[in-house]
């Protein structure tokens, strides 16, 4: 993948998928999600404590956003850099972001020791990447637009004709949309929406 590519696009997962991976006993089960943001980790968090009460660890890692600084794991109880790490690790690996895995582990009876612990998590988070596809979805960069209702039909069909992702719309006299507009196509969009009278672009 060229580092241009790179720039314009990012790689990450759309279907929840589970795994099971099993060791001396333990029973590992590796849930792979695709993520908004915080609230929404803390909601499929508690979900899944609900639905595995008796599990001994509900260990986890996420990534979120494109700058890489917005990341968390968590080892849940085991020996520190067991299971988060392995975990992260694994997705990054595949240069994944917008992603939760959850790791539940159902203790056998026999220590696996510290090496054991991060080759089963790692392997557990592994399997479960393995059957879930990844997609790569372009880079937005993020606009509110503000234009006279006559105005609309021009700028909805540049929106429409760029892949644009609308997020927020307020159409009524005077018009507000937000818009993520596609990173290799910015130059572009931005010309074409001043060229229509009045349209006022702000980046957000």
């Amino acid at each position: 993948m060229s580092s241009e590519k790179n720039n314009y696009y990012y790689s990450t997962i759309e279907k929840t998928s589970v795994a099971e991976y099993k060791d001396r006993g333990s029973k590992f089960l590796a849930y792979v999600y695709p993520l908004k943001d915080t609230e929404d980790f803390k909601e499929k968090l508690a979900a899944i404590k609900k639905e595995h009460p008796k599990a001994t660890h509900h260990c986890f890692a996420y990534r979120l956003g494109l700058d890489g600084t917005n990341y968390r794991v968590s080892d849940a109880g085991e020996p520190s850099g067991t299971a988060g790490r392995p975990i992260l690790g694994q997705i990054d690996s595949k240069q994944l972001t917008n992603v939760l895995i959850i790791v539940v582990r159902y203790f056998g009876g026999t220590l696996l020791g510290v090496p054991g612990l991060i080759s089963a998590y790692k392997s557990a988070a592994a399997l479960a990447l393995q059957i879930t596809p990844s997609v790569q979805k372009p880079v937005l960069s993020n606009y509110r637009l503000h234009f006279n209702y006559m105005q609309m039909n021009d700028v909805m069909r540049i929106v429409k004709q760029f892949d644009c992702i609308m997020y927020k719309q307020d159409l009524q006299l005077f018009c507000h949309i937000e818009v993520g507009i596609p990173l290799m196509r910015l130059t572009e969009v931005l010309t074409m929406l001043k060229d229509i009278q009045s349209v006022e672009t702000e980046k957000y």
